[in-house]
């Protein structure tokens, strides 16, 4: 059955050339990327230099490619495809991996079509290329080429390693596809084909490769039942609670990630004053750091985005607001472990760390505890020199499903709700308010008085995180006013 949008097709053909060796030769051009009708599909011009000798290119260079755009694909294995005549094609296919596409010597004409799952399905761009050109196709998109001249040695750079089993993983399209409508140079029936090729399916008959997944973690707490709502439908996210991955347990992380893209770490040890304990403290330090070094090397060796949330508790609270490069001054053990948990994430080089406080979602929280003590006519003393903002996890699931999507700059972000700071005892008062009850009921008190006699762990005195690094990027948190007033109903 046929999927995805309407099919269009582009070709592009290369300007003024010069004959340098048995190739067609464009000097001197810059470097350049173009893009194409399919998404992440980018061509480019490549600087040859050449004489009465020969001529000279740089096929790839990483740091000149990064600045152009092309992703940081991490290529692993280079293959060559050596062409004796005019007319030889192969394809279509498209394989679970990346490629960065060139010609060695020789021409084609080349021919991709999107083959993924999603609006683009079926698009189709051809070019004919020489060896001052090369392209980068994504995992998933269909891969053709006919030679133009004998001898044509064609080249790619793929971030897998091919075995025998990936072939399963292949997505094929007949050459000869009518609603493709790849008009090849030298007709079909004059070239020279596989009998494998011949008999791929038409597109109609295609499935679409799926793409990878997105496995969230800690998916049964707060935040991670938020991202389930988030994510509701959508079979690319896979969702693992403590039964279905146990942080602690290296046999967990025992799996084929290259089916992954990304992982997102909604777990963590957050008992604070148990922290502070010797069980809570091996706990703490297992779970918030020796797991997240497992990730951050499973996320760096497979080449996935790691999403890690942190806290406000990394910082000691002296300063009024903590921005995202603020070095660490922890208080306690379990701010030490959260802040040794982020220096371990800032490493693996597709990386986002979600800094936030004061966290409300299902479940037990400050919000509902308040909310109970109000209808039970109870007069509660509440922490005044605290001073933050709430973070509701339907907004910080948001944001972290913008950062993925938006393909934002990897680092730090502070994610809050917004508004204006305010302490413990403000947001108890609000709840109050908010349910019917005397305001004057919520005295409030210091963090030392609160926490005399009683065993507790340090808090930060001050814990509100601004904005505007989250804000760039295109992502405006609700207020927290608001939110509250709608999470009391």
């Amino acid at each position: 059955m046929r999927r995805g949008g309407a099919r269009r097709r582009h070709r592009q053909k290369p300007s003024t050339r010069f004959r340098a060796s048995s190739a067609v030769v464009e000097f001197s051009k810059p470097l350049t990327a173009h893009a194409t009708p399919i998404p992440g599909v980018v061509l480019y011009d490549l600087p040859v230099h050449g004489d009465n000798r020969g001529w000279f290119k740089e096929n790839w260079q990483r740091e000149k490619m990064l600045a152009l755009g092309l992703p940081d694909f991490g290529p692993v294995q280079n293959n060559i495809s050596f062409n004796e005549s005019a007319g030889t094609t192969r394809g279509i296919h498209a394989e679970p991996w990346d490629k960065y596409i060139s010609v060695a010597t020789g021409r084609i004409f080349g021919a991709w079509v999107d083959l993924r799952e999603g609006p683009s399905f079926g698009t189709v761009f051809t070019a004919e290329l020489d060896p001052s050109q090369a392209i980068f196709i994504p995992r998933g998109v269909g891969n053709a080429f006919q030679t133009l001249e004998d001898n044509t040695a064609y080249t790619y750079l793929v971030n897998d390693h091919w075995s025998a089993d990936a072939q399963g993983q292949y997505t094929f399209l007949n050459l000869a596809d009518e609603t493709a409508g790849i008009a090849w140079p030298i007709p079909l029936e004059q070239a020279e084909l596989s009998e494998k090729d011949k008999k791929h399916p038409r597109l109609g008959d295609v499935v679409p490769m799926a793409p990878k997944k997105i496995l969230v973690l800690g998916a049964d707490g707060q935040l991670g039942k938020a991202l389930r709502e988030t994510y509701d439908g959508e079979a690319s996210v896979e969702f693992a609670g403590r039964r279905e991955f146990d942080l602690t347990d290296p046999a967990s992380f025992e799996r084929n990630w290259k089916n992954y893209s990304a992982i997102i770490n909604a777990a963590a040890y957050t008992a604070v004053d148990n922290a502070e304990t010797p069980e809570g403290r091996r706990l703490a330090w297992d779970i918030n750091v020796s797991a997240v070094a497992r990730l951050a090397r499973v996320a760096s060796a497979n080449r996935l985005t790691l999403v890690h949330v942190s806290s406000d508790y990394v910082f000691d609270g002296t300063n009024e607001t903590h921005p995202e490069d603020e070095p660490f001054s922890p208080l306690g053990v379990y701010g030490q472990t959260k802040a040794a948990g982020d220096a371990v994430v800032s490493v693996v080089p597709q990386h986002y760390i979600v800094r936030t406080s004061w966290v409300i979602g299902e479940g037990s929280n400050f919000v509902r505890i308040m909310a109970s003590l109000a209808e039970r006519s109870i007069e509660p003393s509440v922490v005044n020199d605290q001073i933050g903002r709430l973070s509701f996890v339907e907004d910080i699931a948001a944001g972290i499903r913008h950062l993925l999507e938006s393909h934002a700059e990897f680092g730090v972000y502070n994610l809050t709700n917004d508004g204006e700071p305010g302490s413990w005892a403000d947001v108890a008062t609000r709840v109050y308010e908010l349910t019917g009850h005397p305001v004057n009921a919520v005295t409030g008190v210091s963090t030392e008085e609160y926490f005399r006699d009683k065993t507790a762990a340090p808090r930060p005195a001050n814990s509100a995180l601004p904005l505007d690094k989250i804000r760039a990027t295109g992502f405006t948190p609700a207020d927290a006013a608001k939110r509250l007033a709608a999470y009391l109903g």
